[in-house]
């Protein structure tokens, strides 16, 4: 147990990072688009998310809205750019390979604190879980960094009609999603790191022999 202690503390932060992933992955502040035209985006403001774009609006823009209107994005959509796309496939891979290495660390651990002293259930589990940690964390990396890169070239997206967008900003700025997914990287990353740094006491290991 005195050998595992930055296992758990993986296994803490693991667990935070992914809920700030599955968050990250969850909310529409991805790009906040500043619109000069306010007819219907009333705010001036819309949201730019990587499975759909929101706005306030005062108008009757659609059916069963009130205020807020939201456009969500389709597998066919052309127009939708390349980081949108890549963010939507690694982050889903991001949460599945942060869920596997949360059940290795737990299994290891578990083994620990029930006194089962094999080597083979406790050392491979925690490198296994390290490397999905690592894993999981560069695949957040990817699409947050690229998006954010997106966001500081004020690159535009070239949105049809229906979607009451323009189809470049006056301004944008990176919206909540990105800071949560860069702490989610930072957290991912520590967790690998820990989880990859454990060592089989070798007092355990000869008594084992």
């Amino acid at each position: 147990v005195s050998t595992s202690h930055l296992q758990l503390a993986a296994f803490a932060l693991g667990t935070v990072g992914w809920i700030l992933c599955t968050v990250s992955m969850g909310i529409v502040e991805w790009r906040v688009w500043n619109v000069d035209n306010t007819t219907i985006i009333s705010s001036g403001i819309a949201w730019v998310g990587i499975w759909k774009v929101c706005f306030i609006s005062y108008l009757h823009v659609s059916p069963g809205y009130r205020e807020q209107f939201c456009h969500k994005f389709s597998a066919y959509d052309s127009f939708i750019p390349h980081e949108i796309y890549a963010a939507q496939g690694l982050l889903l891979i991001a949460m599945f390979m942060g869920l596997l290495g949360l059940a290795a660390t737990v299994f290891a651990l578990r083994n620990v604190y029930t006194g089962i002293t094999h080597k083979t259930l406790i050392a491979p589990f925690f490198l296994v879980g390290g490397f999905f940690y690592v894993f999981a964390g560069l695949s957040v990396l990817i699409p947050v960094s690229w998006n954010f890169y997106s966001v500081t070239h004020n690159q535009s997206i070239a949105f049809p009609p229906p979607y009451y967008m323009p189809s470049s900003p006056a301004a944008q700025e990176a919206g909540a999603a990105i800071p949560i997914g860069i702490v989610a990287v930072i957290l991912l990353l520590l967790s690998g790191m820990f989880s990859l740094s454990y060592r089989f006491p070798m007092r355990a290991n000869a008594i084992m022999k």
